[in-house]
């Protein structure tokens, strides 16, 4: 009888371990994706001002944002007329 006792609570203290390490280590993930998410938004609102931009639709739009979002850069095209 006594060894049926200390399995379940070897188990039980085993299963709240494993639950308390998976939690802390959710911590940063749920930071990063906050942070994403805030980027995403900021980055499609400041998109929506400029003229150019609000003729796209609107998954146009969210795959630019990501794009940014991720660190794409975009180099301006110099135009030379030179003949």
């Amino acid at each position: 009888m006594e060894k049926i006792g200390f399995s379940s609570k070897f188990l039980l203290g085993l299963i709240a371990v494993s639950f308390t390490t998976v939690s802390i280590q959710l911590i940063p993930l749920s930071k990063q994706a906050s942070s994403w998410n805030r980027c995403l938004k900021k980055t499609s609102a400041s998109l929506s001002k400029l003229k150019a931009i609000r003729k796209m639709d609107d998954q146009s739009m969210e795959v630019l944002s990501v794009m940014i979002c991720n660190g794409a850069v975009f180099e301006p095209k110099l135009k030379t007329n030179i003949k």
